[in-house]
């Protein structure tokens, strides 16, 4: 599908944008297991977070689902049932890794499938924690699909070859399961929701935020999770960069997750000039929230350049933040990031050939990409790729550039945020 974007968008106003697609994936998996009724509000209703509930439900979970409330009872780790085909993953690797993590521990064999896309990414690096543990973990050629055949678990101490919070969390959902302590370590923080989660619902959980490791202890009973949603701060990172090359912009963005292993994108921001007010609210689950205001800056922002544990902290980012790039002084450089290569797409070869295709000039290196500054990107036809962060990003682009944007695939931006391009045409005042 092709949607089309005018010249001139200027957005002004509230915005609540969905719940935060990574708690979504996490909420709907604990209260799975958890001893009671889950009540959820504000979930995330992309297709990823679908495809989690789905899988969820197929493991004999009751569950009640209106709009973007969801009600579901909880069977305990030992009560959950066999599925009775493949659970399908649709596009989400957040759904694989973490669902293959809480299979490793069960009775029974499962497969876990997903759409092409999803078949391309690597499964390896969470199959040997989990065959270290105990488990039975075939891939295809360390691709999906994932057959595993549960075990008994024993724990282990484990550091991850990168930094990756779906590789923390299926083990450490695994873990809840083992016999004995489980630990993971990583060179870098990634992000901890699961973490916070896991403590909420009375889970000992040592060493949260502590790049030196994370623990957690089998045998707790899980509390159910209640109430709604903090908004996805990756969503409201395409409002923030909408504003700010809109030239004349100001948007507030209500009930946010200001977890800070995901607000690395507010810093940078501001960082670089841009006018941004945060104020707190209170926590939810052991997640911060809160209110973020942003104000156009009435001239180009700074650039700059990101590595290591930054790159960490705005993966999600990194093609909305290189697209913005071509518009500051100092452009945009990223190294460290190969990860980028293993999404929906190679997100480094598609946001170069985004910024190519707005008439922008761009660069690939092995892990990231180099996109001078000062330009001003007149627009043209991106493709999408399938990759949602590649759709929603060109759409907040727009926002600045010369002429007309069209997105081909633009359907894909309904994975993580559905009715982006229409909200942001409302707000920017098209006709």
């Amino acid at each position: 599908m092709r949607v089309r974007l005018p010249a001139g968008l200027r957005p002004r106003g509230r915005v609540r944008v969905p719940g935060d697609k990574s708690i979504g994936h996490r909420a709907l998996i604990l209260g799975a297991v958890a001893s009671g009724e889950t009540r959820l509000s504000n979930l995330p209703d992309g297709a990823d977070v679908v495809s989690t509930r789905d899988c969820v439900a197929a493991l004999g979970i009751d569950m009640v689902v209106l709009g973007n409330e969801v009600r579901l009872t909880g069977r305990g780790f030992d009560q959950i049932s066999r599925p009775a085909d493949a659970l399908d993953c649709g596009n989400s690797g957040t759904t694989m890794r973490l669902l293959a993590g809480l299979l490793a521990g069960q009775r029974f064999d499962a497969v876990l499938d997903g759409d092409n896309s999803l078949r391309r990414r690597p499964m390896d690096r969470i199959a040997e924690p989990l065959r270290q543990m105990g488990a039975r973990v075939g891939t295809t050629e360390g691709a999906p699909p994932l057959r595993i055949e549960g075990a008994s678990l024993r724990g282990i101490e484990y550091r991850t070859p990168v930094a990756s919070a779906q590789i923390k969390s299926a083990i450490l959902l695994a873990g809840l399961q083992a016999e004995g302590p489980t630990t993971v370590r990583e060179d870098a923080l990634s992000r901890d929701h699961t973490e916070r989660l896991l403590g909420a619902a009375g889970v000992e959980v040592t060493g949260v935020a502590d790049v030196d490791g994370v623990t957690v202890r089998p045998g707790a009973e899980l509390e159910p999770l209640r109430g709604a949603v903090p908004g996805d701060i990756s969503s409201a990172a395409y409002w923030m960069v909408a504003v700010a090359v809109s030239g004349s912009g100001s948007v507030r963005l209500d009930d946010v997750g200001l977890n800070p292993t995901r607000t690395a994108v507010v810093r940078v921001l501001e960082a670089w000039g841009l006018p941004v007010r945060v104020t707190r609210a209170e926590d939810w689950c052991g997640e911060p929230t809160g209110s973020i205001e942003v104000d156009a800056p009435g001239q180009r922002l700074s650039g700059g350049s990101l590595a290591g544990d930054d790159v960490v902290g705005l993966i999600d980012e990194i093609p909305l933040l290189a697209m913005l790039g071509a518009s500051t002084e100092e452009g945009l450089t990223v190294r460290d990031a190969s990860e980028l290569r293993h999404k929906e797409s190679d997100r480094i070869a598609s946001t170069v050939a985004a910024i190519r295709a707005l008439g922008g000039q761009a660069e690939e290196c092995a892990d990231g990409l180099v996109v001078p500054g000062g330009q001003d990107l007149r627009g043209g036809v991106v493709e999408a790729q399938e990759d949602h962060r590649i759709a929603l990003a060109a759409a907040a682009i727009a926002c600045g550039v010369r002429d007309e944007v069209a997105i081909d695939g633009a359907e894909a931006a309904e994975i993580s945020y559905p009715g982006f391009v229409g909200q942001l045409q409302a707000l920017g005042g098209a006709a």
